[in-house]
């Protein structure tokens, strides 16, 4: 049994960085390529990382990579790799692929080589004569080719991680909950700050900062696929749980209020946050951008406002915008951290940001406009 392993963090594109860092922060040195940081680590690692990441999509196990332009070579170098070391006896793994500017552009011929490829390893390895009974732990394998390099690999989170496990209700665009917590590490926020999203939708991004907070791990309240994996299965899974909630500052106070124009919405966040065990951490309330009123110093606002995309939206998108600007135009003190589609948004907001960064939400191109409080 392989005690080390090769792991793969996937990211949205343009947070690659974020999800790098964390995976450091767990104490893993990392390569940091397009849509994913690759790193190797002991199995221990696939509890943590998959408990822990906040910003990744999900974790992968690298079983192996290598050039196959025809189905013959794909067929053997796949069946020569140590399937055994990962996959039990009576496991499942069903197949999923893709391929990208290669000459085994039929996926689904593909995935069947792969099964079948993989099926015969196991065979052999475990000395069956008849087809392999897959009863067992699920191991999602995927074959993925670029440019003719197949890189073979075994899904560890099931779920994407975006899934929480807290999200009882949403609105008609919700963002992800990985996206909301990247939002937050990509400002200094600190705990002891006040942080307000004055358009909170279905309070993703204060769910997300309360847990971030309190360093609460963002999986500690679902399922993964690799927990019925008998290599990681108990003692590993254990451990990572214990120390998730050794690490958990329940006790630090935070200061994070959501607002919404809707009264649906904040009815949506409460319930949401109370489901994350959240609810008495964050003050919600329904009001317009322009009622926003600022008490305190050296605070932080993040959000993800409407991009004014449908027709008609345009108009009553930019005056919210020009609100937004007005009303911290006097509060210099403040950081604001705006995601948004809307091209014209600097000129609406009045002041072009200290800092913009490209990021996709979803399939939607958008900036992360940065402004920095002068403290």
């Amino acid at each position: 049994m392989a005690q080390h392993v090769k792991l793969i963090a996937t990211a949205a594109m343009g947070l690659e960085s974020v999800v790098a860092n964390e995976v450091r922060d767990l104490g893993y040195e990392v390569e940091v390529n397009n849509g994913k940081v690759l790193f190797e680590a002991p199995l221990a690692a696939i509890p943590r990382c998959n408990l822990w990441l906040r910003t990744a999509d999900r974790v992968k196990l690298l079983v192996g990579e290598f050039k196959a332009v025809t189905f013959d070579e794909l067929f053997e170098n796949t069946k020569a790799l140590p399937w055994e070391n990962f996959v039990t006896e009576d496991g499942q793994f069903p197949v999923s692929g893709k391929s990208v500017k290669s000459a085994l552009y039929s996926v689904p011929d593909c995935q069947a080589i792969v099964k079948k490829a993989i099926a015969e390893r196991l065979k052999l390895k475990y000395g069956l004569a008849t087809k392999m009974a897959e009863t067992g732990a699920i191991y999602k394998v995927e074959v993925a080719i670029h440019k003719d390099i197949a890189t073979l690999t075994l899904d560890t989170s099931g779920s994407g991680l975006h899934k929480r496990g807290y999200r009882v209700g949403q609105g008609e665009a919700p963002l992800k909950e990985t996206m909301a917590a990247a939002l937050i590490k990509l400002t200094n926020w600190k705990p002891d700050h006040l942080l307000i999203d004055p358009f909170c939708g279905s309070g993703t991004i204060p769910i997300e900062a309360a847990l971030i907070g309190q360093n609460i791990a963002p999986g500690f309240n679902r399922e993964f696929a690799s927990e019925e994996w008998a290599m990681v299965k108990g003692k590993y899974w254990d451990l990572a749980f214990e120390e998730a909630e050794d690490q958990a500052k329940y006790d630090q106070k935070l200061s994070i209020i959501g607002s919404d124009i809707d009264h649906n919405m904040i009815k949506i966040s409460k319930d949401n946050a109370n489901e994350a065990g959240l609810g008495d951490l964050i003050e919600w309330k329904q009001m317009q951008v322009k009622d926003l009123f600022i008490r305190k110093e050296n605070g932080y606002i993040i959000g993800n406002p409407p991009y004014g995309q449908r027709i008609g939206d345009k108009k009553s998108v930019a005056g919210m915008y020009k609100e937004l600007g007005a009303i911290m135009k006097a509060h210099p003190s403040w950081s604001v951290y705006i995601l948004t589609a809307f091209t014209e948004f600097e000129k609406q907001y009045g002041q072009i940001a200290t800092k913009k960064r490209k990021l996709f939400n979803g399939f939607i191109q958008t900036n992360y406009y940065q402004y920095f409080g002068k403290k």
